[in-house]
């Protein structure tokens, strides 16, 4: 049994159906690095090979055209996704990302890291992810609404609160959501707050879904540390991305007495041996929207950022980033994955052979998929929540998922990363079995 790519599909009707595609020698690709993560998982478990096929092949997988209307009058054409990987424990979830990367392949993977990561922290959804190949720097704001609202009206038959719940990602916000909200409800001929997450809290957001990736981010560097008897005061961290979960990381990683020495973005990375300081980087970035340029800082290529000495590396910006070449020079003792997928096979490999423990994503990253848990829960029930509430329930989430992965990678003695695919697959595999097989 072997996974294919997904990048080439033939339509059928109202069916995709996916082709083997060529795949280049010696370039990552995420659908095949993920599925072998779960048949290996299978294998661990010992699942039959049937049940290790049904975990892995997506469920649905929608392409569409998205012709959008420029400034310009012209018509510009977009291709968009939707994948609905499995939703076997619930309905889908998943982020839809506006950005030149999407594929096929790319967001079949993070749709089944998203089926795994819903397992991992135990809540009732399932996997789905969604985008469009866009670069949104590229287009108005009324273009941005006008493709949000064309693509949201081609996947409306996919999604509902009951069905498949997005969110935003990589280029999409609360504005995205709240566009999405709103022209599935015009479809629908009623409110429904609840087909997405990451709204405004107007429109049925949630006061602690901000941020809430970057909290459970720190509270797994908090706990892998305490395993390890180091002190957090003692701990140097560099942060790959400054956005929506490397920005508030800075902060909450500083706030719990850690020192961020380096970071990097699009334009360049940067190095502070002294530590950035939170309030003086958020204003310098305001001002010159990039980290480079931070008053003191050593310029450093971004691509050489994971070799400044440090002690934790967290990567948060797209997947891929930490290959063979980059794991072999990594400083750090400890990786936490901020981002979706952003070591390679081979470099997860040299990670574990170096002994340097890494907290994978679909346990890291995985506080901004309770936060959603916890919004459209409380959509449903039309009764919003104390913030306290929600932070409480958000951190014992994640505290009761860390532990777990980290009994478990010792009772199978495997890595954290094998460890939390296994928990996750046989989660799903559990409710496939109970489940059954429809007709």
């Amino acid at each position: 049994m072997r996974a294919t790519s997904l990048s080439t599909t033939e339509k059928a009707g109202d069916n995709v159906v996916t082709q083997p595609d060529q795949v280049r020698p010696g370039v990552f690709n995420p659908w095949l690095h993920v599925s072998s993560l779960i048949e290996n998982a299978g294998r661990l478990l010992g699942l039959a090979d049937d049940m290790i096929q049904r975990i892995v092949t997506p469920e649905r997988i929608l392409e569409v055209a998205v012709p959008v209307r420029m400034d310009s009058g012209d018509i510009e054409m977009f291709t968009g996704w939707r994948i609905q990987h499995d939703t076997s424990r619930g309905p889908g979830k998943g982020g839809i990302r506006f950005h030149p990367s999407v594929s096929t392949d790319e967001i079949a993977a993070l749709s089944a890291d998203m089926s795994i990561k819903t397992a991992v922290v135990n809540i009732p959804y399932g996997g789905a992810k969604g985008g469009v190949k866009v670069d949104p720097e590229r287009l108005s704001r009324g273009e941005l609404e006008r493709l949000t609202r064309r693509y949201a009206f081609s996947i409306a038959p996919m999604i509902g609160p009951d069905r498949d719940i997005p969110a935003p990602d990589i280029n999409t916000d609360y504005h995205v959501m709240s566009w999405i909200m709103d022209t599935v409800s015009m479809l629908a001929g009623h409110n429904m707050p609840g087909v997405v997450t990451g709204k405004p809290l107007a429109i049925g957001g949630s006061s602690g879904h901000a941020g809430a990736t970057s909290v459970g981010v720190t509270i797994c560097a908090t706990s892998i540390l305490e395993r390890l008897g180091r002190r957090a005061d003692q701990q140097r961290v560099v942060i790959q991305g400054y956005g929506k979960v490397g920005a508030p990381l800075v902060s909450m990683l500083t706030a719990r007495g850690m020192k961020v020495v380096g970071i990097a973005d699009v334009h360049g990375a940067i190095h502070v041996p002294g530590g950035i300081d939170p309030e003086v980087m958020a204003r310098h970035y305001a001002e010159a929207n990039t980290v480079v340029g931070y008053p003191g800082a050593d310029h450093v290529p971004a691509d050489q950022l994971f070799t400044i000495p440090s002690d934790i590396a967290i990567p948060a910006a797209l997947g891929g980033f930490i290959t063979e070449d980059v794991a072999n020079n990594l400083a750090a003792s400890i990786v936490i994955e901020a981002a979706n997928g952003p070591t390679t096979g081979d470099g997860a490999q040299v990670l574990a052979s170096r002994n340097i423990p890494v907290i994978p994503d679909v346990v890291a990253n995985a506080g901004g998929v309770v936060a959603s848990y916890f919004e459209w829960a409380q959509d449903l029930q039309g009764f919003m929540w104390e913030h306290e509430l929600f932070t409480a329930r958000l951190e014992k989430t994640m505290n009761e998922a860390f532990s777990y992965i980290w009994q478990r990678s010792l009772d199978l003695n495997v890595t954290l990363r094998e460890a939390a695919i296994a928990v996750g697959v046989e989660r799903i595999a559990e409710a496939t079995e109970l489940r059954g097989l429809f007709p």
